[in-house]
């Protein structure tokens, strides 16, 4: 393979998916891709007023419809996520949802034997033969007494690298690495489905959709056969949803609405843009908030005026046996999500634990009837404005002593779990990912950096966060941790805002 080099160790079975033809059919798409890739990226940092697009209006006001769903995908009224690990994989397919989102993203850590192993899985999950037996020697297979859920993979974002793999004497792009070996290995089984996260724009997605069209000509798989929904979780993204389903239209399946990242890249947009863009705590911005409440209905009537499907958002509660007090209040905050998500017209949303799969089910089960989703409520009464989507200083609230100590102690937990390899950390019964600490970093610079005063009058400075992780410090023990707790400075007390905080991270792992 000229120009290629796999610089990671061995991992068991690594061989069955890093082979020469399929090493070489990512080195294509990253040889025809990769400029232009580079070039979105740094038109990232060129930020600009938000709006909607004038040069795009007609494709806004259009009269056009994404293609129409395969079969698969036409009932998504709970899809459960989680990584690439391999328990997790047979519980997720053990589950009873109807999609399981194998998340190679926010919710893995890229260690190179992650990235591997983690098609290793995806593999036999496409085919049913993946089992696992744990170190104590319990058995882990699939259930014939369920249906199984379709399988829909979430590769990492634009921005992130895959040093392990070199193409012509450059880092591969860690996108087209999950995207390709995925797709060259199961594409014959006539399933090829992704989530897209983290995009900033159409033009994002239309890189996506030129990559689907190569991806499938090069392999004789007809067009169309691949099939994208994709993440709206970044503002800018807000201001785009026609036009990204536009891009994708041959190959879009739908819209979702990626909360807790939206939360983290408003904060990330607009951290320095003053007092009036400054949040209050994580926990007091809940989806009725005014701007967050006008980004999922723009959501929902948008895609079902083009025939997509809307996802709502993560239910991440762990349920806790040992304290059923805990449990019943919040199963009680999940019904209430979830009911307020069917009842808008979502198609169905999301769960991070099998305990939620029917609660969820349930209350989608109420709402469609004998309908498999809901794309015949159109909502045409929906009318939201880039005002709207950029009133912030609609969320009630304020910064706490408690929303510091919150910020510092999830996110030097979430790092450290993810250090460690785990990407998919629970943590004070919820079942976080990146976007967590992301928020948790992102908010504490937010206020640092705009002399943020706490509703008990203390001023929020370095100081203050930098007293409040050293006490989280001497709560928490674990190999990486003086690393975590580096890293999590770094992140939130930086001069610099640093854009994701896996990048300076994903340097320091193997």
């Amino acid at each position: 393979m000229s120009g290629v080099r796999v610089l990671g160790g061995e991992v068991e079975r690594g061989d069955e998916i890093l082979t020469p033809d399929a090493l070489e059919f990512v080195a294509g798409l990253h040889r025809d891709f990769a400029a232009t890739r580079d070039e979105l990226i740094a038109r990232r940092a060129e930020r600009r007023p938000l709006g909607f697009l004038d040069e795009t209006r007609e494709i806004r006001e259009g009269d056009w419809r994404v293609a129409e769903a395969p079969e698969p995908l036409r009932d998504r009224r709970v899809e459960i996520t989680g990584p690439t690990e391999r328990k997790m994989t047979v519980n997720a397919l053990n589950s009873g949802a109807k999609v399981w989102l194998a998340d190679l993203e926010d919710a893995n850590t890229p260690h190179w034997h992650n990235v591997v192993s983690g098609q290793v899985n995806l593999y036999d999950a496409a085919r049913g033969t993946v089992e696992h037996t744990s170190p104590e020697g319990k058995r882990y297979t699939l259930r014939d007494d369920v249906p199984r859920p379709t399988i829909v993979v979430r590769p990492r974002g634009w921005h992130l690298p895959e040093r392990h793999i070199e193409i012509d004497g450059k880092p591969a792009i860690g996108a087209l690495v999950d995207f390709g070996l995925h797709f060259f290995h199961n594409a014959e089984l006539g399933k090829p489905y992704y989530y897209l996260p983290k995009m900033e724009s159409h033009l994002e997605a239309r890189l996506w959709n030129d990559v689907f069209t190569a991806a499938q000509r090069r392999l004789g798989v007809p067009h169309g056969t691949i099939r994208a929904t994709v993440l709206i979780e970044t503002i800018p993204a807000a201001f785009e949803m026609d036009e990204i389903l536009y891009e994708l239209r041959d190959h879009a399946s739908g819209l979702n609405a990626g909360r807790w990242d939206y939360l983290f890249s408003t904060i990330k947009y607009f951290r320095d843009a003053g007092p009036d863009f400054v949040l209050p705590d994580r926990n007091s911005i809940t989806m009725t908030v005014p701007f967050m409440r006008a980004y999922t209905e723009l959501l929902v009537h948008t895609c079902h005026k083009r025939g997509a499907f809307a996802m709502g958002g993560m239910a991440a509660f762990i349920p806790n046996r040992r304290d059923p007090e805990v449990t019943r209040a919040a199963l009680a905050k999940v019904r209430d999500d979830k009911r307020r998500e069917a009842g808008d017209g979502f198609d169905g949303s999301w769960v991070a634990h099998p305990d939620l799969v029917p609660v969820c089910a349930e209350i989608f089960d109420q709402e469609f009837a004998d309908r498999p989703n809901q794309l015949d409520e159109l909502r045409p009464e929906v009318s939201v404005t880039a005002e709207q989507l950029l009133d912030f200083k609609s969320a009630d609230g304020s910064a706490t002593r408690a929303g510091v100590e919150s910020a510092v102690d999830v996110g030097v937990r979430y790092l450290l779990s993810w250090l460690n390899g785990n990407g998919a950390a629970a943590i004070h019964n919820l079942m976080e990912d990146a976007a967590t600490a992301e928020i948790s970093r992102s908010q504490l610079w937010q206020w640092v950096h705009n002399d943020v005063v706490l509703d008990d009058g203390t001023p929020v400075t370095a100081e203050l966060v930098r007293t409040v992780l050293a006490q989280v410090e001497e709560k928490l023990e674990g190999e990486h941790l003086d690393l975590a707790v580096e890293l999590f400075e770094q992140v939130a007390l930086a001069d610099e805002f640093v854009d994701f905080l896996t990048l300076p991270a994903y340097e320091r792992i193997g």
